[in-house]
């Protein structure tokens, strides 16, 4: 088993940065693609950003290109998302999962093995 927990959320301005943390446990960090979805209230979760094993690829969704960034550090077991130039549109939970190394469809929520219990992003006007 893995265990995820992200942290970071908050409330900030339309226009202000966050960084949102996702610390892993349980086997080691480095066996698993690392992804960043978010659910707004009445709608799907949707993908945000995706990070191979040893951080070599990324993959980002084009509503959050030139905004957010995806990284990670192998030696803390932490997965980070980098949040500039934030909208209203971009208020949901955040969530980030992991998948074991192998074939890998980033974007897609059913490839993902463990999933984290979320931290709340709330974008003011």
């Amino acid at each position: 088993q893995v265990q995820l927990v992200e942290s970071g959320g908050e409330l900030v301005q339309a226009g202000g940065s966050l960084r949102l943390s996702c610390a892993a446990s349980g086997r080691p960090f480095s066996n698993y693609n690392m992804g960043w979805f978010r659910q707004a209230p009445g709608k799907e979760r949707e993908f945000v950003a995706a990070i191979s094993w040893a951080g070599g690829t990324t993959y980002n969704a084009d509503s959050v290109k030139g905004r957010f960034t995806i990284s990670r550090d192998n030696a803390k077991n932490t997965v980070y998302l980098q949040m500039n130039s934030l909208k209203p549109e971009d208020t949901a939970v955040y969530y980030c999962a992991a998948k074991f190394i192998g074939s890998w469809n980033p974007r897609e929520n059913d490839e993902y093995d463990y999933w984290g219990q979320g931290t709340q992003v709330t974008v003011s006007s």
